[in-house]
Formats: structure tokens, C-alpha cells, sequence
């Protein structure tokens, strides 16, 4: 007899996080091992119950689906990433794809084709909707945006502190690779967390990884 696919559902919300385990746990050939509520959960659950799929929301409290895709990728590349999110900004599409997602579907695909999906990922190939496709496909037939127009609002400056930001340097790291005073480095650090809206520099951090910076 063939193995079912053990899969793990990471979603913040109870109702669709709860449901979508029900409703896959009636289908033949798969086998809903557990459940997480946010990207942490997720990650720890993956590396403990190692999972043929994971499948992962983005929006979730403590860690993000990307960055949650990112670590598990790296902790238990076994394990498959299929992102099921409401977003489908070019955005969050790629950056999911660069932290090691194999598949992207939009909240509301049908059934069929998140089990379809799962079997593709637990195969290793990778699947993603078609409008998406069509998108991808555009998008590395163009070439990237550069990632310094991804946030207009900062100055170039700001820009380039935030590409090191996102690298994981500390301002004393930055102003050593950028000939700055600790003083000037905090101040435009200021500035882009006031002109992204974010509270800290974790946040900071997820915010310009999503758009491409400092991977």
C-alpha cells in the first residue's frame, strides 16, 4: 500500500486553519499530521513531525509564512512548502519562492486543486496558479525590478541602510561599510522605520526581505 502524504496546516486563523485540516483529512492519500497557528509553531512542528508538505499561510503573528519558509527550508529541506495566502502581489509571490516555497495558490482555489497541488509538491515538482505562472514567467523573461525602487518613500541612502539592515549588519557594522558616523546611521534608520510604518528593526527587516532586499 502506498504511504498517504502527511501534511502540516499553518494558518493564524482557527475557523480556515481548522477547516482546510477537516476537509483534507477526508481525502484519500493524505494524512493531516498536525496543525500550527503561526509561522514559529509552524517551524517547530515541521522540524519535529517532518512533514511530506507544509501548507503555509503568510500573514501569522510571531514569524511570517516567509520567513517560517525560509528557516524550515533550511532546517528540513525534506520537507515541501506550498503557500495558500490571500496575497498575490508580484511581492510576496517572489519572496516566498526565494525562501524555498514550491508551490503559491490564492485563498479560494478550489479543493481539487490545493490536493492536486499537495501531490505535486510531495513529488517534488512545484505548482503555482495560473494566473501566477503567467506572472512568473513575465517576470524572469523581463528581469527583476531592481530592488532599490521597492520603496520609493526612502532615499537612496535610507535605501542602501536598509539593504544592509535586511543583510543582518548592526549599525556599527553599516557605518563602517558605509564611511557614516553611528549618529547619522541612526538617524536614517529613524527615518526608514518611520517611512515604512514599523515599529522595530525585526519588522524592518521582514518588511525589506519580502521585497527582495538584503537575500
Amino acid at each position: 500500500m502506498t504511504e498517504p502524504i502527511r501534511v502540516l496546516v499553518a494558518d493564524d486563523h482557527p475557523i480556515f486553519r481548522d477547516g482546510l485540516a477537516m476537509l483534507l483529512a477526508t481525502v484519500d492519500g493524505l494524512e493531516v499530521v498536525g496543525t500550527a497557528a503561526d509561522g514559529a509553531e509552524a517551524v517547530a512542528a515541521g522540524i519535529r513531525l517532518l512533514p511530506d508538505v507544509v501548507v503555509m499561510d503568510v500573514q501569522m503573528p510571531r514569524l511570517n509564512g516567509v520567513e517560517a519558509t525560509r528557516k524550515l527550508a533550511g532546517e528540513a529541506p525534506g520537507v515541501g512548502i506550498l503557500v495558500l495566502t490571500m496575497s498575490e502581489d508580484d511581492g510576496t509571490v517572489f519572496a516566498a519562492i526565494r525562501a524555498g516555497a514550491r508551490g503559491y495558490l490564492v485563498k479560494g482555489a478550489e479543493q481539487d486543486e490545493i490536493v492536486r497541488a499537495i501531490t505535486t509538491v510531495a513529488a517534488g515538482g512545484a505548482v503555482f496558479g495560473a494566473a501566477l505562472a503567467r506572472r512568473i514567467t513575465e517576470f524572469f523573461a523581463a528581469g527583476p525590478p531592481a530592488p532599490t525602487e521597492a520603496f520609493p518613500q526612502l532615499t537612496a541612502r535610507e535605501r542602501e541602510i536598509l539593504e544592509l539592515l535586511a543583510a543582518g549588519r548592526s549599525n556599527a557594522q553599516i557605518a563602517a561599510t558605509l564611511y557614516l558616523s553611528p549618529k547619522t546611521v541612526r538617524n536614517n534608520v529613524s527615518n526608514v522605520f518611520t517611512k515604512l510604518q514599523v515599529a522595530d528593526r525585526a519588522e524592518a527587516i521582514v518588511r525589506a526581505r519580502e521585497a527582495g532586499l538584503g537575500l
